[in-house]
């Protein structure tokens, strides 16, 4: 994995330009730790940092290859799975190879199939290729938005980068906010409408979308997209293929030259995961897999038993661990970590973020580093699969609205009265919600009710996924790591789109027919446990930190959220620690201590970019 820049000036001369790309490229050192290198032209500067996976000697960036006598230029992070097979597609085309990255492969894949050549990539990309004969910079993003790629355009410039920090550290570009942008951290925080990159004029290329940028101006368009189509697959035969799938995305992402592991809670997903990396090692390279876990201080003793969280994971994860013989490590974090790490949560997202969600991932991704590279992780099954209650709730699927943001009120009274006035969340948020909604892929034969489900799920794959997703590359590239998502298979992802709810609930359990297919690979126990989300710290100790942090926030006459935020609302939310909070601001479980902890990441953002609103 790595970290991308670049700048586009058909105005200026950029080929002296080392000093400004240099410190752009800087700003995502992180990203890419291993090596760094720039490229300068007349008019197009790229920046790469590089987090060796694989080929540390033929994967060097940016890279170059010459084709008519001029030098089309590659910067690329990601990884493709399908890299063999490619390489046996362009070899028996022609083309010869210097190594054995699959850097090489994607450049030379673009210079045989130009723009077509996205679709036969399987893997997780955002990648730039400067094509001299066109005098036009190229880019792709991979079709679940797994990585990241932000944008913006200048009077003069076009510029690119991995983060948003990148694109500030840019003389031309300035961390303003504006009425769009703060309605989309007030109405949908932490979540974004795709595309939007929050900031006045900064972008993001959505997922499954690619871009040209030339001297006529930008081009965006679409490559990829979930079809509806009608299932006509057995449920026998729908679970094989599942399990076929599963297993290939699962064998195809452990290919590595650094060592590789697995994030291991004890759920299907991760335990699937697990249980197929560990047979493949084991039997492909005589290894034994190296499986990771995160607890918190004194969990046992203060979990608290609820609908979504029913059972603690660490209960589950030692049968995985016996199951399959893994090498298993499991860190412990203090509640004093977790509440220092809020702020570096914040740098690594550019925007306040998920709380203690996020600082938690950022630490086990971490730990995790010392001993691994790379880390099979099981986001995206539920979105896919249908793993979250909002699938089953009627008034959910009948409801106008994210079924994640369900803290509407909460979020217009916490606002100042008077900037309220200038706002209009509620009607934001169903503008973004019904834009979803509206480009949603509808089948003629669905029922009305069929019809809302196949909303629902792609609502998730368009909001929910990449809303995980963001931070998972986030808090995993900030610890200079690779985080890698099997569910995130564009093959599984459109076979599963079509399975029909009936099989999807085999026997009547949530991901029934991914249960199904695992059969034999998991002990029952973890085969048939309902599902239970990425686990959070129920400490008192957590609580007292975040009231503290906001309690000094409070006494601060400068503060910045309340430029934003009604201070007496503020001061009651926390007087009472969070505990007058009835719903979530977001997703299941961020309640009292996690939206106080999320109010100061707020404010130490607008602090620490130094935002001016424009509102």
């Amino acid at each position: 994995m790595c970290g991308i820049v670049g700048w586009i000036n058909f105005e200026t001369d950029l080929s002296a330009q080392d000093k400004m790309i240099n410190q752009m490229t800087g700003k995502i050192q992180h990203r890419g730790p291993d090596q760094a290198k720039t490229w300068c032209d007349q008019h197009v500067a790229f920046g790469h940092k590089r987090l060796i996976v694989v080929d540390p000697e033929g994967g060097l960036q940016p890279m170059t290859c010459v084709q008519n006598d001029k030098n089309f230029v590659l910067i690329y992070n990601g990884e493709l799975y399908n890299t063999e097979d490619l390489r046996v597609e362009l070899l028996a085309n022609g083309w010869t190879f210097n190594s054995h990255s699959d850097t090489e492969v994607l450049l030379k894949s673009y210079l045989e199939w130009g723009e077509k050549a996205v679709e036969k990539l399987n893997g997780i990309f955002a990648f730039a290729i400067w094509n001299p004969e066109d005098e036009q910079v190229f880019l792709a993003r991979d079709r679940l938005g797994v990585k990241p790629l932000f944008y913006t355009e200048t009077e003069d410039s076009f510029l690119f980068s991995s983060e948003i920090k990148a694109l500030l550290a840019h003389d031309q570009v300035e961390p303003v906010i504006d009425k769009d942008g703060l309605q989309e951290i007030l109405a949908l925080g932490p979540s974004r409408t795709p595309g939007h990159g929050v900031f006045k004029g900064i972008k993001e290329l959505r997922a499954a979308h690619l871009a040209t940028y030339d001297r006529t101006g930008l081009d965006i368009r679409r490559y990829w997209n979930v079809t509806s189509k009608l299932h006509e697959d057995s449920l026998e035969e729908t679970a094989v293929y599942v399990r076929k799938l599963f297993i290939d995305s699962v064998e195809r992402q452990l290919i590595s030259d650094v060592p590789i592991g697995t994030f291991l809670s004890g759920g299907v997903d991760s335990s699937a995961i697990t249980a197929v990396a560990a047979k493949y090692l084991a039997k492909e390279k005589e290894q034994k897999l190296l499986t990771f876990s995160i607890d918190f201080e004194d969990n046992k003793q203060y979990f608290e038993k609820n609908d979504f969280q029913p059972s603690r994971d660490a209960d589950f994860i030692d049968k995985v661990v016996d199951a399959h013989q893994t090498e298993q490590h499991t860190f412990t974090l203090d509640n004093k970590t977790m509440v220092e790490l809020l702020k570096d949560a914040v740098i690594a997202r550019d925007l306040p973020g998920m709380a203690d969600v996020d600082s938690s991932l950022l630490w086990f991704c971490r730990q995790t580093k010392d001993y691994v590279t790379v880390a099979l992780s099981g986001e995206c099954a539920d979105e896919i699969f249908g793993g979250y209650p909002w699938f089953y709730r009627e008034n959910d699927l009948n409801r106008t609205g994210f079924p994640w943001i369900r803290s509407n009120s909460l979020r217009n009274k916490l606002v100042d009265s008077e900037l309220r006035e200038k706002l209009d969340l509620d009607n934001y948020r169903l503008k973004r919600y019904q834009e979803t909604i509206d480009e949603s892929p509808t089948l003629e034969e669905d029922t009305p009710l069929e019809a809302k489900r196949r909303e629902m799920f792609y609502l998730n794959m368009q909001w929910f996924m990449p809303t995980l997703l963001d931070r998972k590359d986030r808090m995993s590239m900030a610890s200079g790591f690779e985080a890698r998502v099997p569910f995130s298979d564009h093959r599984l992802v459109e076979y599963v789109w079509n399975i029909p709810w009936e099989m999807k609930t085999h026997q009547n359990q949530e991901k029934g027919i991914l249960r199904k297919a695992l059969e034999g690979l998991l002990p029952d126990e973890i085969l048939y446990r309902k599902k239970s989300p990425y686990p959070k710290t129920y400490h008192p100790a957590y609580t007292k930190a975040v009231v503290d942090w906001m309690k000094d926030i409070l006494a601060d006459p400068n503060a910045r959220m309340f430029e934003v935020f009604d201070r007496a609302a503020i001061e009651r939310l926390v007087e009472t620690e969070g505990e007058s909070i009835e719903e979530p601001w977001f997703g299941q479980l961020m309640k009292g201590p996690q939206l106080l902890a999320y109010l100061a990441q707020f404010d130490y953002w607008m602090r620490t970019y130094n935002v001016r609103l424009e509102i």
